[in-house]
Order: structure tokens, then sequence, then C-alpha cells
């Protein structure tokens, strides 16, 4: 199941439609029940947004709309502002503020967990991805979801955590998960934040 509530069935090559067919009838119930609460928290948080309320590392910050000649944001600490020139433009004007400021803040923690842990990488490059908050290629290079501005910063260091031990272990092997502890000793809480708290990341962009 995906973060939009849509039902997704993966199986086995060898399976037929009718195995299929019946594992989902079986499991009817429980899938209902997810969809059903998935769909009450994409409303949960929809409400936020309707109170025009940004995500950032973590924690809501109200948005506070002025109508301008110039597409502009600004950050307080306090609350957002942004300046439009169109209504179609405001969520552009945020998501490009949020892929510079991901960018401003992970690319150097990258480089000081790849640093600290002899981990060596190619390039680092911040992405809009639909389905992964980070990848590692054959090559090691290294891409990162600048959605993840949103998450807390423990999540992101766990993300990068993540995607660098794949330039050791190419898969998610128990060697792959033992290299990921001894850099993040408490990645389980961050991997279970984006398990819980992943939509409301999809769900702005």
């Amino acid at each position: 199941m995906d973060e939009s509530a849509k039902l997704i069935v993966r199986a086995p090559n060898q399976a037929t439609d009718k195995q299929i067919q019946k594992f989902v009838t079986e499991k009817e119930s429980w899938i209902n029940k997810k969809q059903q609460l998935m769909a009450d928290r994409l409303a949960e948080y929809e409400s936020h947004l309707s109170l025009q309320q940004c995500l950032y590392l973590g924690k809501l910050y109200p948005l506070k709309l002025v109508l301008g000649r110039v597409d502009t944001i600004s950050f307080n600490g306090s609350n957002f502002i942004v300046r439009y020139s169109d209504e179609d433009k405001i969520k552009l004007t945020l998501n490009c503020w949020y892929k510079q400021r991901f960018s401003e803040i992970a690319k150097p923690r990258v480089n000081y967990y790849a640093k600290k842990y002899n981990l060596k990488i190619n390039r680092v490059r911040i992405k809009a991805q639909k389905t992964l908050w980070g990848s590692c290629s054959s090559s090691n290079n290294i891409n990162l979801n600048y959605q993840l501005i949103m998450a807390p910063i423990e999540v992101i260091d766990y993300v990068i955590a993540h995607e660098l031990v794949h330039t050791l272990h190419k898969n998610h092997s128990p060697s792959f998960w033992q290299e990921v502890s001894s850099i993040m000793p408490k990645y389980k809480a961050s991997k279970n934040w984006l398990k819980e708290n992943g939509y409301k990341l999809r769900y702005l962009s």
C-alpha cells in the first residue's frame, strides 16, 4: 500500500492471478482497515495545510501568504512568509526553497559521515523522487530526496547513513544493517518515523 492509500500487490513471478486474488480476498479486512487509517491520516494532514502551515525539519510552522509582484520566501525561525504573484506559483516557490535548503544541509553531512567512516563516494545529487528517500548507484553516486528537509535532522542523518553503507553493501543483508547501526545506533527510531510520517513529506509536493 502506498502513501496515498492505494493498494499495491507484489507477488513472485510464478504466482497465478487466481492465487493473488485469493490472497487479497483473505486479507480484505486488514487491507480495508489499513486504507481507512491512511485516508484518515491524509485528511488530518490536509487540515494542517488548510490552516496554512509548513513542515520543516520535523516541525510545523505558520505560513503567511502575501500577494506581490515577486515570488520569494523567507523563514525567520518562527514562521514562513511567501510573497507570490500568482497562486499557482506558491507551491513551486516553497519547493524550490526546500530543495535549496536541503542541499545546503544534506551535502555537508554526507561528506562528514563519508570522511568519518572512510566511505568512498562520487557525486551527491539532490532530487525529487516519487518512491525513494535516497539511493546509491553501482558507481557510488548518492541521490537524496529533497522532501527529507521536512523530516527531523536525525531522520535525514539516517537516510544519509543508509545510502553511504550501500557503498559497501549493495543489499540489505544483516551485515548492511549492522554497519548502519554502527553509524546510527538509534536508526530504527528514524526508520519507523519515516514509515509512520513519510506521507506528510510526499503530500506537500
